[in-house]
């Protein structure tokens, strides 16, 4: 599935993970250290509030959960198929995670926690959005599944196996994309508090413009 997707992914798919690694940052400095890009943390942190936290804190982390859900939901919406075609609603969904994510820094900037909603719905719509161009494959908000797949690859690599060189790379990329991402998450928030939520917004606008271009272009 790697192998068929278009040369300019690996760049996608970097600059996906970055957003990703740059909002989760926010997330954990600002959001009371919750993240917001992926949901294995916050679902045991629900399982334990059920036993030991008050009831408004519990429903806090299952609003995050069901957040993330409609976001993806959003994405099965607009998009269709399991592999990359042009004329799809890609740039449309990138203008619904940065709408999401102004609705995130409008309300955290004013001290609304709801704000972590709208942050988690973008975060599940990207996720969605990759998902549905890569059949499955290429996850940009979280990197668990990525070093797991790379662990795989590494060990097949070892018992003889050819090493797909792709999607190693893709891998890799994904990986370092979101690593930089929390980087430069840490060092916007610590200069412009939620308005570092700006730079995520603005790199979602652009790619959707890029790709209305391109596959205009195409055409």
């Amino acid at each position: 599935m790697v192998s068929r997707l278009p040369k300019w992914v690996e760049l996608g798919a970097f600059l996906l993970a970055l957003v990703a690694g740059v909002v989760n940052a926010i997330g954990l400095l600002g959001f009371e250290h919750q993240s917001v890009s992926h949901l294995s943390g916050t679902a045991t942190l629900l399982g334990t509030s059920l036993l030991s936290a008050s009831l408004q804190h519990t429903l806090h982390l299952f609003g995050v959960l069901l957040s993330f859900v409609v976001g993806s939901a959003v994405a099965g919406f607009l998009l269709h198929g399991s592999t990359l075609k042009l004329g799809r609603h890609y740039d449309t969904a990138l203008v619904a995670e940065a709408a999401l994510l102004i609705l995130a820094l409008w309300l955290l900037s004013g001290g609304n926690f709801y704000g972590h909603f709208f942050a988690s719905a973008a975060c599940g719509l990207q996720n969605a959005l990759a998902t549905t161009y890569s059949g499955a494959v290429i996850r940009t908000t979280h990197v668990t599944g990525i070093f797991t797949d790379l662990g795989i690859m590494m060990g097949s690599f070892v018992r003889g196996e050819p090493l797909d060189q792709r999607k190693a790379k893709l891998f890799v990329v994904i990986i370092v994309g979101f690593i930089v991402g929390g980087t430069l998450g840490a060092l916007l928030y610590a200069q412009y508090q939620f308005f570092a939520l700006l730079f995520p917004t603005a790199v979602c606008l652009s790619l959707a413009a890029v790709y209305r271009v391109y596959a205009t272009n195409l055409r």
